[in-house]
């Protein structure tokens, strides 16, 4: 989990935003690395390197975060896809979605891309792995962290990546999920690449291996009669919770409950991706029926927290030092030349930044 937070005074939930002037540079800076990592390497190792929460964060700070600063996800994603807008097509990279309302919108920019007939898939796809990393971490992974930002990554092979960001509205302390589709072997069984986060607590973790069973129980009631259902989520209210069952039931209606299990009644999911895909199936569905598998039928559920990755984040308040704006201009100046100068048949400059790495 990124800490939201700067000393002892919290941020409001928008998160940190990066001035107006240092976003413009930022953007130019994004592009030109970005541009040079795909001719180099290729669309498929950039999306690797956006997938490794490690890398990412470095990039952040290569774009001017501290690194300990709040806000680098949503403005290095924001920087990306304004940065790449213009060369996507000729490098075959495109970057949808994004923060708040953005996010909404990342369907129908991708079935936009579709249309321009630059990409080699269905779009359908893309909209669908974009639509079930969103359900996932929303409702399936149920940590306290409100999803807020979702920037879906793909390539015109149609490979993709997925980096987004949920806030927990109580203590202000956000958390990132990573997601890469060659790392995706099933959507709702350990899908993420890294999930990162400075604190860690009980969850329901119905993606985790040690839930297989529970996903099974899960799948099988939702496609029941929804009155045998609501008759034992009933009982449930009735009974004393173990104590490691930190999730609420007291937020789930009966009625709400029944009106969503009339559809996926109705439609039979054979399996717990397909119920997590139905439309109106969210956290309080899932949180449900993995109750009455586990305290009815025996088949509990993982409260394991999957994050592995850590970062501390603060503010943006100039420390180590305040960002350099000439330095700043100069390196891109500098990327942007070589990359004139490669594309004109020139690439010594090329080489030599390759060969910095060697140099301690």
């Amino acid at each position: 989990m990124f800490s939201m937070k700067t000393g002892v005074a919290h941020l409001p939930l928008h998160g940190g935003k990066a001035p107006a002037w240092l976003f413009k540079r930022m953007t130019k800076l994004a592009a030109e690395i970005s541009y040079i990592l795909i001719k180099e390497y290729g669309t498929q190792e950039f999306l690797r390197r956006l997938s490794d929460p490690f890398w990412f964060q470095a990039f952040g700070c290569v774009l001017g975060f501290d690194w300990h600063s709040s806000g680098v996800t949503t403005t290095v994603c924001g920087a990306l896809k304004e940065g790449l807008k213009e060369t996507s097509t000729e490098l075959g990279i495109f970057v949808c979605g994004g923060k708040g309302a953005n996010s909404r919108k990342t369907p129908s920019e991708i079935e936009l891309i579709g249309e321009k007939r630059l990409v080699d898939i269905d779009p359908q796809k893309l909209i669908y792995a974009s639509r079930m990393s969103a359900k996932v971490d929303s409702a399936a992974l149920q940590d306290g962290y409100d999803l807020y930002q979702h920037s879906f990554i793909f390539d015109s092979q149609g490979h993709w990546a997925v980096i987004q960001q949920g806030m927990n509205t109580q203590s202000l302390w956000a958390r990132r999920y990573h997601w890469l589709d060659e790392q995706v072997k099933d959507f709702v069984c350990e899908p993420h690449s890294a999930i990162c986060c400075d604190h860690t607590k009980p969850t329901l973790n119905m993606v985790a291996s040690e839930s297989n069973a529970s996903r099974q129980v899960s799948a099988k009631l939702a496609g029941e009669d929804p009155s045998k259902i609501i008759k034992e989520w009933r009982k449930l209210q009735q009974m004393d919770m173990p104590g490691h069952h930190h999730v609420s039931l007291n937020d789930i209606k009966p009625e709400n409950l029944n009106k969503i299990l009339e559809k996926t009644y109705e439609q039979k999911p054979h399996n717990f991706e397909k119920l997590l895909a139905i439309p109106g199936v969210g956290a309080k569905t899932i949180r449900a029926l993995a109750m009455i598998s586990e305290l009815i039928y025996g088949q509990p559920s993982s409260i394991k927290d999957p994050v592995r990755f850590s970062f501390a984040h603060g503010g943006k308040d100039g420390h180590p030092y305040p960002v350099n704006r000439k330095g700043y201009d100069q390196s891109i100046a500098i990327l942007k030349d070589a990359i004139d100068q490669a594309n004109l048949g020139h690439s010594d400059k090329i080489k030599a930044l390759q060969q910095l790495n060697k140099f301690e």
